[in-house]
Protein backbone atom coordinates (compact mmCIF):
# COMPACT_ATOMS: atom_id res chain seq x y z
CA UNK A 1 0.00 0.00 0.00
CA UNK A 2 1.34 3.46 -0.90
CA UNK A 3 2.16 6.06 1.75
CA UNK A 4 -0.69 8.30 0.51
CA UNK A 5 -3.26 5.50 0.73
CA UNK A 6 -2.02 4.55 4.20
CA UNK A 7 -2.36 8.17 5.29
CA UNK A 8 -5.88 8.32 3.84
CA UNK A 9 -6.92 5.17 5.73
CA UNK A 10 -5.59 6.57 8.99
CA UNK A 11 -7.47 9.81 8.46
CA UNK A 12 -10.70 7.96 7.70
CA UNK A 13 -10.27 5.72 10.74
CA UNK A 14 -9.70 8.74 12.95
CA UNK A 15 -12.76 10.39 11.48
CA UNK A 16 -14.90 7.35 12.23
CA UNK A 17 -13.68 7.27 15.82
CA UNK A 18 -14.45 10.95 16.13
CA UNK A 19 -17.95 10.41 14.79
CA UNK A 20 -18.76 7.53 17.15
CA UNK A 21 -19.75 9.73 20.11
CA UNK A 22 -21.61 12.06 17.75
CA UNK A 23 -23.65 9.11 16.50
CA UNK A 24 -24.56 8.35 20.12
CA UNK A 25 -25.42 12.00 20.63
CA UNK A 26 -28.05 11.81 17.88
CA UNK A 27 -29.81 8.83 19.49
CA UNK A 28 -33.11 9.84 21.03
CA UNK A 29 -33.83 6.34 22.31
CA UNK A 30 -31.75 4.81 25.10
CA UNK A 31 -31.70 1.02 25.24
CA UNK A 32 -31.09 -0.70 28.58
CA UNK A 33 -30.55 -4.46 28.85
CA UNK A 34 -31.96 -6.19 31.95
CA UNK A 35 -31.21 -9.78 32.92
CA UNK A 36 -34.79 -10.64 33.92
CA UNK A 37 -38.36 -9.83 32.99
CA UNK A 38 -40.21 -8.03 35.81
CA UNK A 39 -43.40 -9.28 37.33
CA UNK A 40 -46.57 -7.15 37.24
CA UNK A 41 -45.96 -3.41 36.80
CA UNK A 42 -48.32 -2.42 39.59
CA UNK A 43 -46.63 -0.84 42.64
CA UNK A 44 -49.20 -2.41 44.96
CA UNK A 45 -48.67 -5.97 43.74
CA UNK A 46 -45.10 -5.97 42.41
CA UNK A 47 -42.17 -7.60 44.19
CA UNK A 48 -39.20 -7.84 41.78
CA UNK A 49 -35.96 -5.91 41.74
CA UNK A 50 -36.01 -5.43 37.96
CA UNK A 51 -39.55 -4.12 38.26
CA UNK A 52 -38.25 -1.42 40.61
CA UNK A 53 -35.87 -0.30 37.85
CA UNK A 54 -38.82 0.24 35.52
CA UNK A 55 -40.79 2.04 38.23
CA UNK A 56 -37.85 4.35 38.90
CA UNK A 57 -38.52 6.00 35.53
CA UNK A 58 -42.31 6.11 35.40
CA UNK A 59 -43.54 5.83 39.02
CA UNK A 60 -41.75 8.26 41.28
CA UNK A 61 -42.06 8.12 45.05
CA UNK A 62 -42.78 10.49 47.89
CA UNK A 63 -39.12 10.13 48.88
CA UNK A 64 -35.94 8.74 47.32
CA UNK A 65 -32.37 7.97 48.42
CA UNK A 66 -29.00 9.17 47.12
CA UNK A 67 -25.53 7.66 46.79
CA UNK A 68 -24.85 8.18 50.50
CA UNK A 69 -28.13 6.48 51.54
CA UNK A 70 -29.59 9.85 52.56
CA UNK A 71 -33.36 10.17 52.19
CA UNK A 72 -34.69 13.26 50.40
CA UNK A 73 -38.11 14.42 49.11
CA UNK A 74 -39.12 13.46 45.58
CA UNK A 75 -42.87 13.99 45.16
CA UNK A 76 -43.13 15.27 48.72
CA UNK A 77 -42.23 18.93 49.16
CA UNK A 78 -40.22 18.36 52.34
CA UNK A 79 -39.33 15.77 54.93
CA UNK A 80 -42.40 14.86 57.02
CA UNK A 81 -43.44 16.54 60.25
CA UNK A 82 -43.79 14.04 63.12
CA UNK A 83 -45.97 14.70 66.17
CA UNK A 84 -48.04 12.95 68.84
CA UNK A 85 -45.07 10.93 70.06
CA UNK A 86 -44.36 9.63 66.57
CA UNK A 87 -47.93 8.50 65.89
CA UNK A 88 -48.87 11.33 63.52
CA UNK A 89 -46.90 11.97 60.32
CA UNK A 90 -47.78 14.95 58.12
CA UNK A 91 -46.49 15.12 54.54
CA UNK A 92 -46.56 18.23 52.37
CA UNK A 93 -46.72 17.46 48.64
CA UNK A 94 -44.91 19.12 45.78
CA UNK A 95 -47.35 21.52 44.07
CA UNK A 96 -48.26 21.43 40.38
CA UNK A 97 -47.55 17.72 39.87
CA UNK A 98 -49.58 15.68 37.39
CA UNK A 99 -49.89 11.99 36.71
CA UNK A 100 -48.92 10.81 33.26
CA UNK A 101 -52.59 10.90 32.21
CA UNK A 102 -52.72 14.63 33.00
CA UNK A 103 -54.80 14.30 36.18
CA UNK A 104 -53.49 16.09 39.30
CA UNK A 105 -51.39 14.39 41.94
CA UNK A 106 -52.70 15.79 45.20
CA UNK A 107 -53.46 14.75 48.76
CA UNK A 108 -56.59 12.86 47.73
CA UNK A 109 -54.69 10.80 45.14
CA UNK A 110 -51.96 10.03 47.67
CA UNK A 111 -54.62 8.98 50.20
CA UNK A 112 -56.21 6.76 47.53
CA UNK A 113 -52.85 5.18 46.69
CA UNK A 114 -51.85 4.48 50.29
CA UNK A 115 -55.25 2.94 51.01
CA UNK A 116 -54.90 0.83 47.87
CA UNK A 117 -51.47 -0.38 49.04
CA UNK A 118 -53.00 -1.28 52.42
CA UNK A 119 -56.25 -2.90 51.33
CA UNK A 120 -56.04 -4.30 47.80
CA UNK A 121 -56.26 -8.07 47.53
CA UNK A 122 -52.81 -9.57 46.99
CA UNK A 123 -51.00 -6.39 48.04
CA UNK A 124 -47.35 -6.97 48.90
CA UNK A 125 -47.30 -3.55 50.55
CA UNK A 126 -49.78 -4.47 53.27
CA UNK A 127 -47.33 -5.46 56.01
CA UNK A 128 -45.11 -2.48 55.16
CA UNK A 129 -47.97 -0.14 56.08
CA UNK A 130 -49.63 -2.20 58.82
CA UNK A 131 -48.89 0.50 61.43
CA UNK A 132 -51.02 2.99 59.50
CA UNK A 133 -54.53 3.24 60.96
CA UNK A 134 -55.81 6.15 58.88
CA UNK A 135 -54.81 8.39 55.97
CA UNK A 136 -56.33 11.86 56.08
CA UNK A 137 -56.50 14.71 53.59
CA UNK A 138 -55.60 17.92 55.45
CA UNK A 139 -55.73 20.19 52.39
CA UNK A 140 -55.10 19.68 48.65
CA UNK A 141 -51.32 19.53 49.18
CA UNK A 142 -51.10 17.89 52.62
CA UNK A 143 -51.73 14.32 53.73
CA UNK A 144 -51.63 13.04 57.32
CA UNK A 145 -50.89 9.46 58.40
CA UNK A 146 -52.17 8.21 61.75
CA UNK A 147 -50.16 5.33 63.21
CA UNK A 148 -51.06 2.82 65.92
CA UNK A 149 -47.53 3.24 67.28
CA UNK A 150 -44.34 4.99 66.12
CA UNK A 151 -42.89 3.52 62.92
CA UNK A 152 -39.20 4.33 62.67
CA UNK A 153 -38.72 3.08 59.08
CA UNK A 154 -41.82 4.80 57.67
CA UNK A 155 -40.00 7.39 55.54
CA UNK A 156 -37.64 4.67 54.26
CA UNK A 157 -40.69 2.55 53.37
CA UNK A 158 -42.01 5.49 51.34
CA UNK A 159 -38.80 5.52 49.25
CA UNK A 160 -40.02 2.34 47.58
CA UNK A 161 -43.26 1.09 46.04
CA UNK A 162 -45.39 1.91 49.10
CA UNK A 163 -44.53 5.55 48.43
CA UNK A 164 -45.59 5.51 44.76
CA UNK A 165 -48.85 7.36 44.08
CA UNK A 166 -50.91 5.92 41.24
CA UNK A 167 -53.51 7.71 39.15
CA UNK A 168 -56.90 7.07 40.81
CA UNK A 169 -58.63 7.49 37.44
CA UNK A 170 -56.50 4.78 35.81
CA UNK A 171 -56.52 2.49 38.86
CA UNK A 172 -60.30 2.63 39.23
CA UNK A 173 -60.80 2.03 35.52
CA UNK A 174 -58.40 -0.91 35.24
CA UNK A 175 -58.71 -2.51 38.71
CA UNK A 176 -56.38 -5.49 39.07
CA UNK A 177 -55.32 -4.99 35.42
CA UNK A 178 -53.66 -1.67 36.27
CA UNK A 179 -50.25 -3.31 35.82
CA UNK A 180 -50.95 -3.77 32.10
CA UNK A 181 -51.08 0.01 31.56
CA UNK A 182 -49.71 1.69 34.71
CA UNK A 183 -50.13 5.45 35.18
CA UNK A 184 -48.03 7.21 37.82
CA UNK A 185 -45.84 10.33 38.02
CA UNK A 186 -42.53 10.15 36.18
CA UNK A 187 -40.31 11.71 33.53
CA UNK A 188 -41.29 8.85 31.21
CA UNK A 189 -44.60 7.05 30.76
CA UNK A 190 -45.57 3.50 29.89
CA UNK A 191 -46.08 2.67 26.18
CA UNK A 192 -45.97 -1.10 25.73
CA UNK A 193 -44.73 -4.38 27.11
CA UNK A 194 -43.89 -7.53 25.19
CA UNK A 195 -43.26 -10.25 27.81
CA UNK A 196 -39.75 -11.72 27.81
CA UNK A 197 -38.72 -9.19 25.17
CA UNK A 198 -39.03 -5.48 26.04
CA UNK A 199 -40.75 -2.70 27.96
CA UNK A 200 -41.00 0.69 26.25
CA UNK A 201 -41.39 4.09 27.92
CA UNK A 202 -41.63 7.51 26.29
CA UNK A 203 -41.05 10.99 27.65
CA UNK A 204 -44.08 12.30 29.52
CA UNK A 205 -45.46 15.70 28.52
CA UNK A 206 -46.96 16.05 32.01
CA UNK A 207 -43.82 15.71 34.14
CA UNK A 208 -43.14 18.75 36.33
CA UNK A 209 -39.40 18.96 35.52
CA UNK A 210 -39.09 18.60 31.74
CA UNK A 211 -35.36 19.26 31.60
CA UNK A 212 -34.27 16.03 33.30
CA UNK A 213 -35.55 13.56 30.68
CA UNK A 214 -32.97 13.80 27.89
CA UNK A 215 -34.24 10.83 25.88
CA UNK A 216 -37.50 10.59 23.94
CA UNK A 217 -37.74 6.89 24.70
CA UNK A 218 -36.23 4.26 26.97
CA UNK A 219 -36.40 0.66 25.79
CA UNK A 220 -35.73 -1.98 28.43
CA UNK A 221 -34.75 -5.18 26.65
CA UNK A 222 -34.90 -8.50 28.47
CA UNK A 223 -31.67 -10.43 27.80
CA UNK A 224 -31.01 -13.11 30.46
CA UNK A 225 -27.69 -14.35 29.02
CA UNK A 226 -24.64 -12.41 30.26
CA UNK A 227 -22.68 -13.08 27.10
CA UNK A 228 -25.47 -11.90 24.81
CA UNK A 229 -25.93 -8.69 26.83
CA UNK A 230 -22.18 -8.10 26.68
CA UNK A 231 -22.02 -8.68 22.91
CA UNK A 232 -24.92 -6.26 22.42
CA UNK A 233 -23.15 -3.61 24.49
CA UNK A 234 -19.95 -3.95 22.47
CA UNK A 235 -21.83 -3.80 19.17
CA UNK A 236 -23.84 -0.75 20.20
CA UNK A 237 -27.21 -2.54 20.02
CA UNK A 238 -27.75 -1.61 23.66
CA UNK A 239 -26.49 1.44 25.52
CA UNK A 240 -26.59 0.32 29.15
CA UNK A 241 -25.83 -3.18 30.42
CA UNK A 242 -27.30 -4.11 33.77
CA UNK A 243 -25.59 -6.58 36.13
CA UNK A 244 -22.27 -7.06 34.39
CA UNK A 245 -20.45 -10.20 35.54
CA UNK A 246 -17.29 -9.40 37.55
CA UNK A 247 -15.01 -11.04 34.97
CA UNK A 248 -16.63 -9.04 32.18
CA UNK A 249 -16.28 -5.83 34.19
CA UNK A 250 -12.52 -6.31 34.23
CA UNK A 251 -12.32 -6.82 30.46
CA UNK A 252 -14.61 -3.84 29.74
CA UNK A 253 -12.42 -1.56 31.82
CA UNK A 254 -9.36 -2.66 29.85
CA UNK A 255 -11.07 -1.85 26.54
CA UNK A 256 -11.27 1.81 27.55
CA UNK A 257 -14.54 2.52 25.70
CA UNK A 258 -16.91 1.94 28.59
CA UNK A 259 -17.62 3.35 32.00
CA UNK A 260 -18.07 0.54 34.52
CA UNK A 261 -20.07 1.56 37.59
CA UNK A 262 -19.65 -0.72 40.62
CA UNK A 263 -21.46 -0.18 43.92
CA UNK A 264 -21.88 -2.47 46.93
CA UNK A 265 -25.57 -3.18 47.34
CA UNK A 266 -28.02 -3.34 50.22
CA UNK A 267 -29.44 -6.70 49.18
CA UNK A 268 -28.63 -10.31 49.96
CA UNK A 269 -28.62 -13.63 48.11
CA UNK A 270 -29.24 -17.07 49.54
CA UNK A 271 -31.58 -20.05 49.78
CA UNK A 272 -35.17 -19.66 50.96
CA UNK A 273 -36.40 -22.93 52.50
CA UNK A 274 -40.10 -23.75 52.67
CA UNK A 275 -41.07 -24.70 56.24
CA UNK A 276 -44.87 -24.86 56.29
CA UNK A 277 -46.27 -23.40 53.06
CA UNK A 278 -48.28 -26.31 51.72
CA UNK A 279 -51.11 -24.62 49.82
CA UNK A 280 -50.09 -20.99 49.42
CA UNK A 281 -48.94 -18.25 51.76
CA UNK A 282 -52.49 -17.02 52.45
CA UNK A 283 -53.64 -20.49 53.54
CA UNK A 284 -53.13 -22.09 56.97
CA UNK A 285 -49.66 -23.62 57.48
CA UNK A 286 -49.31 -27.33 56.81
CA UNK A 287 -46.89 -30.17 57.48
CA UNK A 288 -44.76 -30.67 54.37
CA UNK A 289 -43.49 -34.00 55.67
CA UNK A 290 -39.91 -33.47 54.48
CA UNK A 291 -36.74 -33.57 56.58
CA UNK A 292 -35.63 -30.23 55.10
CA UNK A 293 -38.81 -28.53 56.32
CA UNK A 294 -39.32 -30.39 59.58
CA UNK A 295 -35.85 -31.01 60.99
CA UNK A 296 -33.63 -28.00 61.83
CA UNK A 297 -30.61 -30.34 61.92
CA UNK A 298 -30.96 -30.91 58.17
CA UNK A 299 -31.04 -27.18 57.47
CA UNK A 300 -28.03 -26.63 59.72
CA UNK A 301 -26.16 -29.42 57.91
CA UNK A 302 -26.95 -27.76 54.59
CA UNK A 303 -25.56 -24.43 55.78
CA UNK A 304 -22.42 -26.10 57.17
CA UNK A 305 -21.77 -27.73 53.79
CA UNK A 306 -21.34 -24.30 52.13
CA UNK A 307 -18.12 -22.27 52.15
CA UNK A 308 -19.26 -18.68 51.67
CA UNK A 309 -15.81 -17.35 50.79
CA UNK A 310 -15.23 -20.08 48.21
CA UNK A 311 -18.72 -19.54 46.74
CA UNK A 312 -17.92 -15.86 46.28
CA UNK A 313 -14.55 -16.63 44.69
CA UNK A 314 -15.79 -19.30 42.29
CA UNK A 315 -19.09 -17.69 41.27
CA UNK A 316 -18.17 -13.99 41.43
CA UNK A 317 -14.37 -13.74 41.28
CA UNK A 318 -14.36 -12.64 44.92
CA UNK A 319 -15.94 -9.25 44.14
CA UNK A 320 -19.05 -9.72 46.30
CA UNK A 321 -19.19 -9.74 50.11
CA UNK A 322 -19.92 -12.97 52.03
CA UNK A 323 -22.49 -12.63 54.80
CA UNK A 324 -25.04 -14.50 56.89
CA UNK A 325 -27.75 -11.94 57.69
CA UNK A 326 -30.10 -9.68 55.75
CA UNK A 327 -28.30 -6.49 56.83
CA UNK A 328 -25.51 -5.39 54.47
CA UNK A 329 -22.10 -4.11 55.65
CA UNK A 330 -22.83 -0.64 54.25
CA UNK A 331 -25.80 -0.28 56.62
CA UNK A 332 -25.29 1.55 59.95
CA UNK A 333 -27.22 -1.36 61.51
CA UNK A 334 -24.69 -3.98 60.37
CA UNK A 335 -23.52 -6.29 63.16
CA UNK A 336 -19.73 -6.23 62.83
CA UNK A 337 -19.26 -8.69 65.69
CA UNK A 338 -21.26 -11.50 64.11
CA UNK A 339 -19.22 -14.39 62.75
CA UNK A 340 -20.73 -16.51 60.02
CA UNK A 341 -20.61 -20.31 60.40
CA UNK A 342 -17.63 -21.77 58.58
CA UNK A 343 -17.77 -24.88 56.45
CA UNK A 344 -17.72 -28.03 58.62
CA UNK A 345 -18.33 -31.19 56.62
CA UNK A 346 -17.76 -33.50 59.59
CA UNK A 347 -20.46 -31.81 61.65
CA UNK A 348 -22.78 -31.60 58.62
CA UNK A 349 -22.51 -35.37 58.10
CA UNK A 350 -23.04 -35.96 61.84
CA UNK A 351 -26.20 -33.86 61.85
CA UNK A 352 -27.57 -35.73 58.83
CA UNK A 353 -26.86 -39.03 60.57
CA UNK A 354 -28.62 -37.84 63.73
CA UNK A 355 -31.61 -36.93 61.55
CA UNK A 356 -31.67 -40.51 60.21
CA UNK A 357 -30.14 -39.53 56.87
CA UNK A 358 -26.70 -41.11 57.10
CA UNK A 359 -27.13 -42.41 53.56
CA UNK A 360 -27.66 -38.91 52.22
CA UNK A 361 -30.61 -36.67 51.43
CA UNK A 362 -32.12 -35.57 48.11
CA UNK A 363 -34.20 -32.46 47.53
CA UNK A 364 -35.05 -30.00 44.75
CA UNK A 365 -33.83 -26.41 44.62
CA UNK A 366 -35.43 -24.02 42.16
CA UNK A 367 -33.14 -21.57 40.38
CA UNK A 368 -34.06 -18.74 38.05
CA UNK A 369 -33.25 -19.82 34.50
CA UNK A 370 -30.28 -17.59 33.76
CA UNK A 371 -26.52 -18.21 33.63
CA UNK A 372 -25.75 -16.33 36.86
CA UNK A 373 -28.15 -18.34 39.02
CA UNK A 374 -27.16 -21.56 37.32
CA UNK A 375 -23.51 -20.88 38.13
CA UNK A 376 -24.25 -20.21 41.81
CA UNK A 377 -26.60 -23.18 42.02
CA UNK A 378 -24.01 -25.55 40.60
CA UNK A 379 -21.36 -24.37 43.08
CA UNK A 380 -23.77 -24.91 45.99
CA UNK A 381 -24.79 -28.27 44.53
CA UNK A 382 -21.17 -29.42 44.37
CA UNK A 383 -20.30 -28.26 47.89
CA UNK A 384 -23.41 -29.80 49.45
CA UNK A 385 -22.78 -33.12 47.71
CA UNK A 386 -19.63 -33.58 49.79
CA UNK A 387 -21.77 -33.53 52.96
CA UNK A 388 -24.30 -36.05 51.63
CA UNK A 389 -26.86 -33.81 49.94
CA UNK A 390 -28.05 -34.56 46.43
CA UNK A 391 -29.57 -31.30 45.20
CA UNK A 392 -31.57 -31.41 41.99
CA UNK A 393 -31.54 -27.98 40.33
CA UNK A 394 -34.87 -26.99 38.78
CA UNK A 395 -34.63 -23.96 36.43
CA UNK A 396 -37.74 -21.79 36.10
CA UNK A 397 -38.65 -18.53 34.42
CA UNK A 398 -38.31 -15.66 36.90
CA UNK A 399 -41.90 -14.48 37.34
CA UNK A 400 -43.19 -18.08 37.38
CA UNK A 401 -40.68 -19.03 40.06
CA UNK A 402 -41.90 -16.20 42.30
CA UNK A 403 -45.53 -17.23 41.88
CA UNK A 404 -44.75 -20.90 42.53
CA UNK A 405 -42.81 -20.00 45.67
CA UNK A 406 -45.76 -17.95 46.90
CA UNK A 407 -48.04 -20.94 46.22
CA UNK A 408 -45.86 -23.32 48.26
CA UNK A 409 -44.61 -25.37 45.32
CA UNK A 410 -40.90 -25.19 46.20
CA UNK A 411 -38.79 -27.08 48.70
CA UNK A 412 -35.93 -24.61 48.36
CA UNK A 413 -35.45 -21.53 46.21
CA UNK A 414 -32.17 -19.83 45.30
CA UNK A 415 -33.24 -16.20 45.37
CA UNK A 416 -32.13 -12.79 46.58
CA UNK A 417 -33.60 -9.50 47.74
CA UNK A 418 -32.33 -6.21 46.36
CA UNK A 419 -32.34 -4.57 49.77
CA UNK A 420 -33.64 -1.35 51.27
CA UNK A 421 -32.07 1.54 53.11
CA UNK A 422 -33.72 0.55 56.42
CA UNK A 423 -33.17 -3.03 57.68
CA UNK A 424 -36.83 -3.39 58.63
CA UNK A 425 -37.67 -3.78 54.96
CA UNK A 426 -35.12 -6.57 54.57
CA UNK A 427 -36.34 -8.59 57.55
CA UNK A 428 -39.80 -7.82 58.93
CA UNK A 429 -41.99 -8.86 56.00
CA UNK A 430 -39.97 -12.07 55.44
CA UNK A 431 -39.90 -13.34 59.03
CA UNK A 432 -42.94 -12.11 60.97
CA UNK A 433 -45.90 -14.46 61.23
CA UNK A 434 -48.13 -12.37 58.96
CA UNK A 435 -45.39 -10.83 56.82
CA UNK A 436 -46.50 -10.16 53.25
CA UNK A 437 -43.34 -11.82 51.87
CA UNK A 438 -43.12 -14.61 54.45
CA UNK A 439 -43.60 -17.45 52.00
CA UNK A 440 -41.88 -20.08 54.16
CA UNK A 441 -44.60 -19.53 56.82
CA UNK A 442 -42.08 -19.65 59.64
CA UNK A 443 -43.66 -18.10 62.73
CA UNK A 444 -42.18 -17.20 66.13
CA UNK A 445 -43.93 -14.80 68.52
CA UNK A 446 -40.68 -13.86 70.28
CA UNK A 447 -39.16 -12.91 66.92
CA UNK A 448 -42.25 -10.88 66.03
CA UNK A 449 -41.97 -8.97 69.30
CA UNK A 450 -38.32 -8.08 68.63
CA UNK A 451 -38.93 -6.98 65.04
CA UNK A 452 -42.02 -4.98 65.97
CA UNK A 453 -40.15 -3.21 68.76
CA UNK A 454 -37.31 -2.39 66.34
CA UNK A 455 -39.90 -0.58 64.21
CA UNK A 456 -40.83 1.72 67.09
CA UNK A 457 -37.34 2.63 68.33
CA UNK A 458 -35.44 5.53 66.76
CA UNK A 459 -32.01 5.09 68.38
CA UNK A 460 -29.64 3.28 65.98
CA UNK A 461 -27.75 1.55 68.79
CA UNK A 462 -30.91 0.20 70.39
CA UNK A 463 -32.34 -0.91 67.04
CA UNK A 464 -29.04 -2.64 66.18
CA UNK A 465 -29.22 -4.58 69.45
CA UNK A 466 -32.80 -5.65 68.71
CA UNK A 467 -31.83 -6.80 65.21
CA UNK A 468 -28.91 -8.74 66.69
CA UNK A 469 -31.30 -10.63 68.98
CA UNK A 470 -33.75 -11.16 66.13
CA UNK A 471 -31.01 -12.50 63.87
CA UNK A 472 -30.03 -15.05 66.53
CA UNK A 473 -33.52 -16.55 66.15
CA UNK A 474 -33.59 -16.24 62.35
CA UNK A 475 -30.19 -17.84 61.90
CA UNK A 476 -31.13 -20.73 64.20
CA UNK A 477 -34.42 -21.30 62.36
CA UNK A 478 -32.71 -21.17 58.94
CA UNK A 479 -35.75 -20.62 56.75
CA UNK A 480 -33.41 -18.35 54.79
CA UNK A 481 -29.71 -19.18 54.44
CA UNK A 482 -27.90 -15.93 53.65
CA UNK A 483 -24.68 -16.29 51.62
CA UNK A 484 -23.47 -12.98 50.18
CA UNK A 485 -24.21 -9.34 49.40
CA UNK A 486 -24.17 -8.45 45.73
CA UNK A 487 -22.36 -5.63 43.95
CA UNK A 488 -24.36 -3.83 41.27
CA UNK A 489 -22.18 -3.45 38.18
CA UNK A 490 -23.49 -1.41 35.25
CA UNK A 491 -21.62 -0.60 32.01
CA UNK A 492 -22.25 2.07 29.38
CA UNK A 493 -20.26 4.12 26.82
CA UNK A 494 -18.00 6.77 28.32
CA UNK A 495 -19.84 9.60 26.61
CA UNK A 496 -23.04 8.85 28.53
CA UNK A 497 -22.70 11.35 31.35
CA UNK A 498 -24.56 12.00 34.59
CA UNK A 499 -25.07 8.41 35.75
CA UNK A 500 -25.24 8.02 39.55
CA UNK A 501 -24.67 4.68 41.26
CA UNK A 502 -26.88 4.26 44.33
CA UNK A 503 -26.57 1.22 46.66
CA UNK A 504 -30.19 0.20 46.03
CA UNK A 505 -28.91 -1.02 42.65
CA UNK A 506 -31.55 0.81 40.62
CA UNK A 507 -30.53 2.22 37.25
CA UNK A 508 -31.33 5.94 37.14
CA UNK A 509 -31.50 7.45 33.65
CA UNK A 510 -33.04 10.76 34.74
CA UNK A 511 -30.40 13.45 34.29
CA UNK A 512 -28.12 11.39 32.02
CA UNK A 513 -27.30 12.46 28.46
CA UNK A 514 -24.88 11.92 25.58
CA UNK A 515 -21.98 14.37 25.52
Amino acid sequence: MSRSRTTLCLVLAAALLTLAPAAHAQKKTLTVALNQDPDILDPTLARTYVGRIIFQHMCEKLYDIDEGLNIHPQLAAAMPAVSDGGKTVTIKLRPGVKFNDGTPMNAESVRFSLERHRDMKGSTRRSELDHVTAVEVVDPQTVRLRLKSPLSPLVAILTDRAGMPVSPAAAQKLGDKFGTAPVCVGPWQFVERIPQDRIVLERSPHYFDQGVAKFDRIVFRIIPDDNVRLANLRSGDIDVMHLVAPTDATSLKKEGRFEVSNVTGLGYNGITINLRNKSGKTQPPGNLGTPLANDPRVREALELSIDREALNQVAWDGLYTPGCTAIAPISPFYDKARKCPGRDLARAKKLLAEAGLAGGYTFEMVIVNNPQQRRVGEVIQGMAREAGFNISLVPKEFASSLKDNEDGKHQAFLIGWSGRVDPDHNIHQFHTCGGSLNETLGCDEKLDALLNKAREVTDVGERTKLYREANDIILARRNILYFYFQNYIVAFPKNLKGYKAVPDGLIRIKGTSWQ
